[in-house]
């Protein structure tokens, strides 16, 4: 199979590493002289029988498009640096509309498209439980723009004749985004954590794939076990080997008085993300649980002397 990684970044390297792992061709798409590094090191690095190529080339702009080979998969993971929602949209809406139709005017146009969403579409649960299932409902212009850019992954891209998903990612953490500091030394504030594991993230896209499921479907990608925010502190710490963090209740988190309006409901915002629909699709996670998934932040934690 041959997999174009639009935004070959965080969870793209690793898509990229495990595909050429298993045989695959993989071209990594970045548009800095940096991650077009990082993807030709993931190639040296690659010992299966695949391969992984560079290409310089920017979403936001269609000319440079012509640059990216073709391919039996796309998988649009591009990331708009944390920035608003017009840079958001930029990317999201914009940049994943020139994609699929750069792909679609070519004679031999992709046969599956896969865009890295966010749980973050559903908005505001009170804490239950959602699933592929559940109507989304964006409460932020930012999940807007995510959502608006769903759309695109799955309508747009069938008129093009390409099959579309939306793997709807959970809260990222993994090598360099552990950020035990935020919950070892708190204050914490309550709600759910919904997290997956970035090589989890990385693996259930490379599955889809590979077992060629889910097509014209969102999935939600999270791990087994949503977990309380101050359980999860209390557990950190308690492995890390140092006191328990101070607690704030979300009315007290809100009644500082500091939070923007779209921090202050995120604060809000609560909800517990299922992974059955992942689960029957027959992936198997690496890491399950936070509890296997932190296991190597907390060593390097205690090894450091905290």
């Amino acid at each position: 199979m041959r997999v174009v990684v639009v935004g070959c970044g965080y969870v793209g390297l690793e898509l990229a590493a495990q595909l050429a792992e298993r045989g695959h061709a993989v071209t990594g798409v970045r548009r800095s002289d940096a991650g077009l590094d990082a993807i030709e090191e993931v190639g040296r690095q690659t010992d299966g029988g695949g391969a992984v190529d560079a290409v310089r080339a920017d979403a936001t702009d269609p000319a440079s498009l012509d640059a990216l080979p073709d391919a039996d998969a796309v998988v649009f993971a591009a990331s708009s640096g944390g920035r608003g929602a017009d840079a958001a949209r930029e990317v999201y809406v914009d940049g994943l509309r020139n994609v699929i139709e750069a792909y679609a005017e070519r004679p031999s146009s992709p046969d599956r498209l896969v865009y890295t969403s966010s749980t973050g579409v559903y908005g505001d649960h009170d804490g239950g439980w959602v699933d592929e299932e559940t109507p989304i409902d964006p409460t932020t212009e930012k999940t807007r723009v995510l959502a608006e850019a769903e759309r695109i992954a799955l309508e747009t891209a069938s008129d093009a004749g390409i099959d579309g998903t939306v793997a709807r990612f959970a809260g990222l953490y993994g090598p360099d985004r552990y950020r035990l500091e935020r919950y070892v030394e708190g204050p914490v504030t309550a709600g759910y954590l919904n997290m997956v594991h970035r090589n989890d993230a990385a693996g259930a896209v490379r599955y889809l794939l590979e077992t060629d499921s889910a097509r014209g479907e969102p999935v939600v990608v999270i791990d087994d076990e949503p977990v309380d925010k101050h359980a999860f502190a209390d557990w950190l710490a308690d492995e890390c080997g140092v006191s328990r963090p101070e607690k704030r209740s979300k009315a007290e988190r809100i009644a500082a008085g500091d939070l923007s309006a779209a921090a202050e409901r995120r604060v809000r915002t609560s909800k517990r993300c299922s992974n059955d629909r992942l689960r029957a699709l027959g992936y198997e996670f690496a890491y399950p649980t936070f509890r296997e998934g932190y296991r190597d932040a907390v060593r390097s934690f205690r090894a450091a002397g905290g």
